[in-house]
């Protein structure tokens, strides 16, 4: 029996209701539901966490996807990004964007959110400014329906790569 199955549910959601920004829910609904039983490791909750979003149906995905910052937007100049999401930007280097970087970013992010209504996500980790940045131009063209998809599949991503890094830091 690991760590993990012998949480409380205020544990468990403590320690995971950040893996999904703003959206400890899914947490709670992944242990509600004994999606946490199995689990021997942090990045065994992946599978899980990413079925609870799934069967979630498209208005709590599109409050999730809404959730997250714009990339290199001004909550990132203010320094009011989580914990992970600012650690996640700057790996990427979206902290030292240039002026002319910022403000293609600044641009993207009104064009995208006006088209979908959701901000750009986008796993950054292990990808430089540039790929980002062609990565966002040729995304922005793509159709609301291709694109919601690609963006829970951006935030399944993300939060797989934050679960391995809890496995870390998890003593089991």
């Amino acid at each position: 029996m690991s760590m993990i199955t012998e949480m409380s549910r205020d544990e468990f959601v403590t320690r995971f209701g950040g893996v999904y920004e703003h959206s400890p829910w899914i947490a709670e609904k992944c242990f509600d539901e004994g999606g946490h039983l199995k689990a021997e490791k942090p990045s065994d909750l992946a599978g899980p966490f990413a079925l609870v979003v799934e069967s979630a149906g498209h208005e709590p995905q599109l409050v999730l996807l809404r959730a997250h910052p714009d990339l290199a937007g001004k909550l990132a100049r203010k320094g009011g990004l989580t914990a992970e999401s600012s650690s996640e930007q700057a790996s990427a280097g979206l902290d030292q964007c240039s002026d002319e970087e910022f403000d293609a970013f600044t641009r993207l992010n009104a064009r995208y959110r006006e088209k979908f209504g959701f901000p750009f996500i986008l796993a950054v980790k292990g990808r430089n400014r540039a790929e980002i940045l062609g990565n966002f131009r040729a995304r922005v063209e793509n159709d609301v329906a291709v694109e919601f998809r690609e963006a829970l599949n951006q935030v399944h991503q993300i939060a797989r790569l934050r679960l391995e890094e809890l496995d870390r830091t998890f003593s089991s």
